[in-house]
This record gives structure tokens, sequence and C-alpha cells, in this order.
């Protein structure tokens, strides 16, 4: 329900690979992003391609970023081949973060051979930041909305959850 922004794409190789991993982590120190380097040997990473999954188990490096407590980790996590699928809710960050992480994968782009970005506050291909805070308010007008009806069944349900995994579940309960 949330405003989330998906990217994936293939780096154009190990040069490109080196230079994106320096200026993400460049971008987020200037920031004050958290950053964890990320190196695995096996992995298993869910994907998605149209309508069907694919899933990727193998080795896994790249550089995780946090760009804000109440957004999700901004993860450029590279299998062998160089290809990146991942997404970021940015919803409960707010604009300022959400403008933040487009202007990453803007700064990074060039080291694709391909990256496609899926921006459902619109603003990566509209660059209206007007319009991506009205689609927030309005995307979090509707969430409090659904989670005051939860709360009349579950007086347990809560807003806004991080999960262990950094993820953000909009209602629980």
């Amino acid at each position: 329900m949330g405003i989330t922004i998906h990217f994936e794409g293939r780096l154009a190789g190990e040069v490109a690979f080196h230079n994106l991993i320096n200026t993400a982590k460049e971008f987020a120190r200037t920031r004050g992003w958290g950053i964890e380097s990320v190196e695995l040997e096996e992995v298993a990473l869910q994907r998605v391609r149209g309508e069907k999954g694919w899933d990727y188990t193998g080795p896994i490096r790249g550089v995780v970023l946090y760009p804000h407590i109440d957004c999700e980790p901004v993860r450029l996590e590279f299998d062998r081949d160089f290809y990146v699928q991942s997404f970021t809710k940015t919803q409960f960050a707010g604009v300022q973060t959400h403008l933040d992480v487009v202007q990453l994968l803007r700064a990074i782009k060039p080291l694709f051979q391909n990256l496609n970005v899926e921006d459902e506050g619109e603003y990566w291909n509209k660059w209206d930041t007007r319009a991506l805070g009205e689609h927030m308010a309005q995307c979090r007008k509707a969430i409090e909305e659904v989670f005051k009806d939860k709360l009349q069944t579950n007086p347990d349900a809560r807003m806004n959850v991080k999960l262990p995994s950094g993820r953000i579940v909009d209602i629980i309960g």
C-alpha cells in the first residue's frame, strides 16, 4: 500500500561494480546513512520477472544502505552475473528520503548496462516533488484508515512495523 521504489539491472562488469560500491558508500556517508558491506558465499534471493518467480542461489556481494529509521534498506546486492533486483519502501520516511534514494539510483545508473526503476511515487519519471508529497499523503491516509478499522477488531494491531530483515509492514494484526 505504501510508496516503494523497485529497481533491477545488470552492471557492466567488475570495474563498474567497484565504482558503484565506492559511489554508493560516498553518497551514504555524505548523508549520514548507515552502511553495511555484504559478501556471502551462498544466499537464496527471491526474484520476480513479470508474474513469475525465479529465485537465485549462489554468492552475492555489494552494500546495504540505511537511509532513515522509517525506510527500508537499499540493498545493492549483486549476484555472480552483476545482476541486482530489489526494492525499498520509503512511505514512512517522508519525501526527502524518497528523493535521496532516487538521487542515489540516478548517480549509479551510468554504471549499469541497463537499470529499470519503478517508482510508485512517480518521482523517477516526473521529477514532481509536490505530486510525490501528495501521493505519499494519500497513501498515509489510506493506511491510517485501514489501521483504524483493524484496531476495532484487534486492539494489538500495529502500523509501520519494521521486521528483523529491515522490511517494513504497513499494518500487522
